[in-house]
């Protein structure tokens, strides 16, 4: 009797379990929603794009604000999440640990892209994202007022730049010096990181605490508060003769009428290596659900999405470099000053690390350039603090 009623209350378990997860009829199984932050710019070209590739399939992107903080909140849920997602590889260790991401390599094939993408959208041995683009830092000048063979080569240069061409309201060189984003550049030139790909913050104490007393001298000739609106206005106004920034600002700059000049980042004197920015790769993430109950209308968009013609469109239209490494061989690609600039640093980039840890390292390092460069504060004693807390922090994560 007891084995009677416990087979029954099983099998009430297993039909409850059965009435909880969606079905997918065979109409509903070539529906894609994309969830996405992006510009319009890179929508549009992409919806033109599958319109035309994947006629068959019924695509529906949808602009998210709080992208991230949705997915963490329905991921799990079928009903409310989407199918794929538009997203930096930054935040691929994170929903892996939930358990959300299907893996893209157990999907389709991913040959012909730049390693440095792939490297980005890969975690604990899986690649989790579709590369489509890629974003990284680049050193711009205006040209009325530095001349392209002023362009430092070296950081020594630059400095002696900045200190010929500061004052009066005027500054030779202008960066987000107390941003962590901004600033990895510097750590990466002394061969340091903000966190190991274990999630050991700091992994070499020694080259971060260089990178930060080398970077003091920099931070002396340049304002004070130089958050994003402050950099980007001294230079769109013409008051800073040099900056570090993204594509994104090209259309403000060429809006302004600057003779925009792009040029490869500068090698550190003392260790002759490049000032490195971190790299963001944009790509597509399916959720497990949709992999597993739109299959079919899964790959054949992923396989879409690889023909060179997407990196090439993303391009022009926005400015972006292409994730693939045919996308380069197009005549107009070859004639587009930032992107093959952005080619060039590819080699030399960091992809932001895209381990959980990460998420806690961002807050720990901006108060640590806070501390140092606005604040004054010795670097030993404000990095040894930093420490402390990174490490507290992740801890806590555990």
């Amino acid at each position: 009797m007891k084995r009677m009623v416990s087979a029954l209350l099983t099998l009430v378990m297993l039909l409850g379990l059965a009435a909880c997860t969606p079905t997918v009829n065979p109409e509903d199984a070539k529906k894609i929603v994309i969830w996405h932050d992006k510009e319009e710019a890179v929508i549009s070209v992409l919806e033109a794009y599958v319109a035309k590739a994947v006629p068959e399939l019924e695509i529906t992107f949808e602009k998210k604000t709080s992208l991230t903080d949705s997915l963490k909140l329905v991921g799990n849920d079928p009903n409310a999440a989407p199918d794929m997602f538009i997203f930096a590889h930054d935040k691929v260790g994170v929903f892996a640990e939930m358990g959300i991401l299907a893996p893209i390599s157990e999907l389709v094939s991913l040959e012909g892209y730049l390693p440095m993408t792939l490297e980005a959208a890969t975690y604990k041995g899986s690649t989790y994202q579709l590369p489509l683009y890629f974003e990284t830092l680049l050193f711009m000048y205006n040209r009325r007022y530095m001349q392209d063979n002023e362009v430092p080569k070296t950081t020594g240069e630059l400095l002696e730049y900045m200190k010929n061409n500061t004052g009066r309201g005027r500054y030779g060189f202008v960066e987000q010096h107390s941003t962590a984003y901004y600033s990895a550049a510097w750590i990466h030139g002394f061969g340091g990181s903000i966190v190991s790909a274990e999630g050991v913050p700091f992994p070499d104490a020694q080259a971060v605490k260089d990178a930060l007393n080398y970077h003091l001298n920099f931070v002396e000739w340049m304002p004070g508060e130089t958050e994003y609106n402050t950099v980007n206005t001294l230079f769109l106004d013409g008051k800073a003769d040099a900056t570090i920034g993204g594509p994104w600002m090209v259309p403000s700059a060429r809006a302004a009428e600057i003779d925009l000049g792009i040029a490869p980042m500068p090698t550190v004197d003392a260790t002759g290596k490049a000032l490195a920015p971190y790299s963001g790769v944009q790509g597509i993430h399916v959720l497990k659900f949709a992999a597993q109950n739109k299959s079919e209308a899964v790959k054949k968009l992923l396989t879409a999405l690889q023909a060179p013609e997407v990196g090439i469109s993303l391009a022009l239209a926005s400015g972006c470099a292409p994730a693939k490494t045919e996308c380069y061989e197009d005549a107009r690609i070859k004639e587009d000053e930032m992107v093959q600039v952005m080619r060039a640093t590819a080699e030399i980039a960091i992809p932001m690390p895209n381990i959980p840890e990460m998420d806690v390292m961002w807050t720990v390092v901006s108060n640590l350039l806070t501390d140092v460069n606005l604040s004054g504060k010795s670097v030993e004693d404000s990095f040894a603090a930093a420490r402390k807390k990174a490490n507290e922090l992740i801890d806590a994560m555990k």
